[in-house]
Formats: C-alpha cells, structure tokens, sequence
C-alpha cells in the first residue's frame, strides 16, 4: 500500500493542469467519490465553473463489487467538451462505464478523460494520466480525515 500525500497531488495535479490546458474544456465531471477532490482543484486551476460530478459505487474500501451503480445525471447541454476525472483507473471498469454513460446521454459532446493513477491492467486507459499504479494507494483524504 502506498500513501500519497497532499503535496504529490498538489505537484501532480498542476502537472495535469499543465497537460489538459490548451484542450479548452468548458466543463469536468468529477466522479464521486474519489474525483471529487481533484474535480473541485482542477476547476480552479484551469478556471472552469462548471464543474459536476456523478457518483458510481464499484469498491467498498478494497473490495469489488460484481458490478458498478451509477446515480445521478449532469446537466451538459451547453458544453462542447467535457473532462472527466477520476483519481486512479485500476481496474477501468469505473471510467469505461461513465465514459459510455455520458456519451450515450450527450452524443454532440466530446469527452477526455484524466487520472492522478494508471494501472497498466486497466480495461480503460484515461486521455491524460499522471503517475503509473503498481500497488494500492491510499489517498490523503481518505487516510487524513479518516472517521474516529
């Protein structure tokens, strides 16, 4: 298990920033839970007030599930090209599914994908991607702000 603290995503996700910035997306969705974060954080960097999010469930803590949940819809009407993002693709099933979600509800709209991690087994490698996976990570806010 590795732990990846708040200044790897502060580094890494600048460097995400710098990799997606001149592909002028007009919204991010970020998938809840584990999106959320880098969504919110990337919004801000590349100023982008539209920001969204739909939530799946496919693992509790390090267990997968048989299959994935989607709940919710976005409103993306007007965007053009939309980002989406994750914080890790392990196994892809997650993103794949969103990815197919979304461009089946919204089919004028481009979508790219981006991850802070990649396992190289995944079924869906993102658009953009930061760090290589070769163990279970622990993000910081999973670990830091855990419940008592």
């Amino acid at each position: 298990m590795k732990y990846y603290s708040y200044d790897n995503f502060k580094n890494d996700t600048n460097k995400l920033i710098r990799l997606v910035k001149d592909s002028d997306f007009d919204a991010i969705v970020g998938i809840a839970r584990g999106g959320l974060t880098l969504s919110h954080v990337m919004g801000e960097g590349l100023d982008i007030r539209q920001v969204q999010s739909i939530r799946t469930e496919l693992y509790d803590k390090m267990d997968k599930r048989d299959q994935i949940s989607i709940f919710g819809k976005c409103d993306l009407k007007s965007a053009k090209k939309v980002l989406v993002v994750d914080d890790i693709a392990d196994s892809g099933d997650t993103l794949k599914a969103i990815m197919e979600y979304l461009e089946s509800d919204f089919k004028d709209v481009e979508f790219k994908s981006a991850t802070l991690f990649y396992k190289k087994t995944s079924i869906f490698e993102p658009n953009f991607w930061i760090n290589e996976a070769e163990e279970w990570i622990e993000f910081f806010w999973e670990k830091d702000f855990s419940h008592p």
